[in-house]
């Protein structure tokens, strides 16, 4: 069985990381979303919600691929999580340029580590490539519409989280 594990702190999730999901899904047998806990991030969202939404979003792509998807909170080093969770690819997202450059330093990292676990890099498509989870928050935040960016359940969750659109 091929497993992939792809990681983020998915706070929260877009369409962006569902659309890596999707690809990902082609790939492996078994998915394991890595929801970081990384608590220096400052997330909007608590651990359980994000696991939540990232569930939530997950099952409607597990039966539409037939790939399993779960969700695994994690808090230890990339390459550790990989081995608890028997994966054999790290599945990451790249939007820019700028993504490349981090991500090609971790791979460089992860690899003298343990150089059993590939890295395969995927990008969204180009109608999600500018979203990022951070700016998702900063739009909702300030009164601004999301739901070009997230399925529409994780737009109910920012708007109880940040209150309604303001019109423009």
């Amino acid at each position: 069985m091929r497993v992939g594990l792809y990681p983020g702190t998915f706070d929260p999730v877009t369409l962006g990381h569902i659309d890596i999901i999707k690809r990902a899904c082609v790939l492996v047998d078994r998915l394991v979303i890595g929801v970081a806990i990384n608590r220096d991030k400052g997330p909007l969202f608590s651990l359980d919600e994000r696991v939540s939404m990232v569930e939530a979003e997950s099952a409607k792509l597990s039966e539409r691929f037939g790939t399993e998807i779960v969700a695994h909170p994690f808090e230890n080093l990339l390459i550790d999580c990989a081995r608890d969770v028997g994966a054999q690819i790290i599945i990451r997202g790249l939007r820019a340029v700028a993504d490349f450059e981090y991500e090609y330093q971790m791979v460089g990292m992860n690899r003298a580590l343990d150089d059993r676990i590939e890295t395969v890099f995927l990008m969204a498509e180009a109608r999600h490539q500018a979203i990022a989870s951070k700016l998702v928050k900063e739009i909702a935040r300030l009164g601004g519409d999301v739901s070009k960016f997230v399925t529409p359940a994780v737009n109910t969750r920012m708007r109880e989280n940040f209150g309604p659109v303001h019109p423009r």
